[in-house]
């Protein structure tokens, strides 16, 4: 029997085994697996997903399908899961369910619902006709502000001698940081190496005097800084990926600088704190800014990015996709849609209708890396590569 069928069914028998007499369901039967950045969309085949199910009610065992319709992550809500190695979830919470993340009837939902039907003695009603999609005209980006011009709009930073983890910095009336991004700024008289010492959570991006010159992840702990003789200005753009919801490190899950940064073997003082959870109150204040320049030059990045997208008629479903984009966040009339990474296995964003309004829609993007200041609009996702949910290692989905 395969791993996936295994893991179904295990528990099943165990209750079984001690109260033989009292009614069976599987609680939690994957319909798919959900995808985390850097690796491949999980899929499981219809065909291998409906003769297990088929199995279980012939057992006369009820079921709940997890995932019957897919999802997503909107905003910063994704999670990550963590056993030994961090892996923070992609913005789709898609899931390969029967029915996807925008509402589609998949192969999977025909195919369940023709079993299902077996077990109802009145016919099923009509199934609902797919909701229109539009692949709106690619827009361009008007204007741009970089990041260090944008931190005029964020709450007062706050002074501290040593780096503060986002849960404790005094904002949002005292009550901390709970998402997006922290910037830690410090004055460094030398370059040298600089050493997180794995206390960066999740992923911070180095700058020197605004000049990028690494990163620092769970897997790269050094950077090598340039040396001069004047002071500078050291910046550490720290990135929260998504708490565990899966694994073994649900404990201690403190997000920013959560321990020294040491150069050259000296811990690092004297730090100035803004807080970048982009919130929408945030982005309105920016996008009503005079920052914004409107010039032909090269936006800086990190940086956020503005474009327009006209809407005639009544809005429709679309998915957004960055091609020529490296990392970020993108932001619907002033609303989170979600994380991009050009890293995949996602390469697209579902942008419900309901977000869009007829006539003139504000699309903001937050860039970490490059961009072509080009936004593209598709019927239909990309879930890039994919790998069959059997493949799995069994220890993976305990």
């Amino acid at each position: 029997m395969a791993n996936l069928e295994k893991h179904s069914y295990f528990w099943v028998f165990c209750l079984f085994s001690v109260k033989p007499q009292k009614p069976l369901m599987v609680m939690e039967y994957w319909s798919g697996w959900f995808d985390t950045w850097g690796e491949h969309h999980h899929v499981f085949h219809a065909e291998d997903m409906l003769a297990v199910v088929a199995e279980i009610l012939e057992r006369g065992v009820s079921i709940n399908l997890y995932m019957f319709h897919g999802g997503t992550n909107f905003g910063f809500v994704n999670g990550a899961m963590d056993f030994g190695t961090y892996k923070p979830q992609v913005t789709s919470y898609d899931y390969d369910a029967p029915l996807s993340e925008a509402g589609d009837c998949t192969i999977k939902y025909h195919l369940l619902r023709n079993l299902f039907s077996q077990y109802h003695s009145e016919p099923l009603p009509e199934v609902p006709l797919p909701q229109e999609r539009v692949a709106y005209q690619t827009v361009l980006t008007q204007q741009h502000i970089s990041l260090w011009d944008s931190l005029q709009f964020t709450d007062k930073p706050y002074q501290s001698e040593r780096p503060v983890n986002m849960e404790n910095l005094p904002v949002n009336d005292n009550n901390g940081q709970s998402s997006g991004y922290t910037l830690y700024e410090t004055t460094i008289s030398r370059g040298g190496t600089l050493s997180s010492q794995n206390n960066i959570r999740d992923r911070a991006l180095v700058f020197v005097d605004g000049q990028f010159v690494g990163c620092l992840d769970y897997k790269c702990h050094e950077v090598t800084l340039p040396e001069a003789e004047a002071h500078r200005t050291l910046a550490l753009l720290v990135e929260n990926c998504g708490r565990v919801n899966y694994g073994k490190a649900l404990d201690n899950q403190r997000k920013g600088i959560v321990g020294d940064i040491v150069l050259n073997h000296t811990p690092l003082r004297g730090f100035t704190t803004f807080c970048l959870d982009l919130k929408p109150s945030f982005i309105k204040r920016l996008s009503n800014s005079c920052q914004w320049k409107t010039d032909s030059q090269s936006p800086s990045v990190p940086g956020f990015l503005q474009a327009r997208l006209c809407v005639d008629g009544p809005p429709k479903d679309t998915f957004i996709k960055l091609p020529g984009w490296g990392k970020g966040v993108v932001f619907v009339n002033e609303q989170n849609l979600g994380r991009y990474w050009i890293i995949g296995p996602q390469h697209f964003l579902y942008l419900p209708g309901p977000w869009l309004r007829r006539g003139e829609n504000q699309i903001t993007v937050f860039e970490e890396q490059k961009t072509d200041g080009k936004i593209v609009f598709s019927e239909n996702p990309d879930h890039g590569k994919t790998i069959d949910v059997y493949k799995m290692p069994f220890c993976t989905l305990l």
